[in-house]
């Protein structure tokens, strides 16, 4: 196996290489995201609009973070959401009751983290 088909050649870089290899399969992840996850576009839409009303609002520092952290934590569990869903996919497409357990799990994750964000907005603005 070549260094594109085997993960282990990955492994052993260090220092600026590693970090430069980590940027750019971040990058990637998001990219992959943004083109395939309309779950993800939609929550990229939301913080758009709400990021900036965070900056506006007359509120103190630490409920303008939690007002900025709740919304960027949606992307997060919605990243961490498709990636389940991608590895179930690669595993089988066949249906099975642990691979739906898997991507129900994924998604009531973003389900609390839609809630956390009505709930610290709600109460912030209230």
């Amino acid at each position: 196996m070549d260094d594109s088909t085997d993960a282990s050649g990955l492994k052993g870089r260090r220092g600026l290489a590693r970090i430069l290899r980590a940027g750019g399969y971040s990058l990637a992840g998001l990219r992959a995201a943004f083109i395939g996850e309309a779950a993800f576009r939609q929550l990229l839409l939301l913080n758009l609009l709400l990021l900036p009303v965070a900056f506006l609002l007359d509120v103190s520092r630490a409920e303008r973070a939690l007002l900025i952290l709740v919304l960027l934590l949606t992307l997060v569990i919605e990243l961490l959401n498709s990636a389940i869903e991608a590895v179930v996919d690669r595993i089988s497409l066949e249906l099975h009751p642990l691979s739906k357990r898997a991507k129900d799990m994924g998604s009531a994750a973003q389900l609390v983290g839609l809630v956390m964000v009505v709930v610290v907005w709600g109460c912030v603005l209230l």
